[in-house]
């Protein structure tokens, strides 16, 4: 199948050929346990250190055919991005990454390989963040699904909410926008180049440092950009009982997206401010803050009922993604 990309998994047969407790043993092999796990897999749950005295968690599941495809995608791609959608969430809270936990389902004549090579992937993106895997759970299903839970650590901080932002306020973000909704478009449209672009569909790279960062220099409310930076503020803004105003000046619309956007008919600042999946940070902080390295301002935080605009105005159509609408 087209996406398949399983030579590094070194795994024969399907999923029932190796049984639930081989393919256990091979994913399990294959894991090395993040700093601070107390007791990893093989036992009825695991035990990880929770040096703050508090934990962050959080879960996502991913549908096959809903969040990935194995056609677009190749299984280590759907494991990064398994596991970057949930350490996004923590990172959003001010916390920073120790581990996760996954829940795999798949049909019974799934290769071998890709429940591995999806593990491989997520195991990777876990280490980039500073986290590991340490434990989950295997079952059979008619379709693939992944249910991942990660937990973080605050180190002490306060964490994060999205009710903190006040009136005159100003709203940053750090990270690319609107790359995974370029990346879905030309996915879409049966392409699969430019590769940077595609890329940031299949396998987004949140920046985890920058949400303890944030938190550090006096964010006041944070979340990640999951459903379009737009429907995210709206959150945010709702959570906080206020308004908030984005310039759209200042959005950085990256010459690549401008490309593809002429190439597909399509407006590149729609998938700056609709589009999803990126899983970049922003935030509210106090106006007179100094910006941490990477983060740039995009708007101001305004009095409530306001709404989520654009250079004072209402968006002219959707803000993104919402399931089941």
């Amino acid at each position: 199948m087209e996406g398949r990309d399983t030579d590094r998994a070194g795994v024969g047969g399907t999923v029932a050929d190796v049984g639930e407790f081989g393919l256990i043993r091979e994913v399990v092999g294959r894991q090395q346990l993040p700093k601070g796990t107390v007791l990893g897999p093989g036992d009825d749950a695991a035990v990880v250190e929770a040096p703050d005295g508090r934990v962050v968690i959080t879960t996502d599941v991913l549908v096959q055919g809903v969040h990935f495809r194995l056609d677009w995608s190749t299984p280590e791609q759907i494991g990064h991005k398994a596991a970057a959608v949930n350490l996004a969430d923590v990172a959003a809270m001010g916390a920073r990454p120790t581990s996760l936990v996954a829940g795999f389902a798949c049909p019974a004549d799934t290769d071998a390989a890709v429940a591995a090579a999806i593990s491989d992937g997520m195991s990777a993106e876990a280490e980039r963040a500073g986290a590991g895997i340490v434990g989950g759970d295997v079952v059979r299903a008619d379709q693939l699904v992944l249910s991942v839970t990660a937990i973080g650590d605050l180190g002490g901080r306060e964490p994060v909410t999205r009710s903190g932002a006040r009136p005159g306020h100003i709203v940053a973000v750090c990270g690319r926008l609107g790359w995974a909704a370029a990346g879905l478009a030309v996915l879409g449209r049966g392409f699969r180049s430019p590769v940077g672009v595609v890329n940031a569909q299949r396998a987004p790279e949140p920046p985890y440092e920058a949400g303890p960062v944030a938190a550090d220099a006096g964010a006041t409310s944070m979340i990640d950009i999951s459903d379009g930076l737009l429907a995210d503020l709206g959150h945010l803004a709702e959570a906080s009982g206020v308004g908030i105003d984005i310039t759209s000046e200042s959005l950085d619309v990256d010459r690549k997206l401008v490309d593809v956007a002429g190439a597909l008919g399509a407006d590149p600042l729609r998938w700056v401010l609709t589009g999803g999946e990126d899983h970049a940070l922003v935030a509210t902080f106090p106006s007179f803050t100094d910006l941490p390295q990477g983060w740039r301002q995009i708007g101001t935080v305004l009095m409530p009922d306001t709404g989520v605009t654009v250079d004072g105005k209402p968006y002219d159509g959707e803000n993104g993604w919402e399931h089941w609408r």
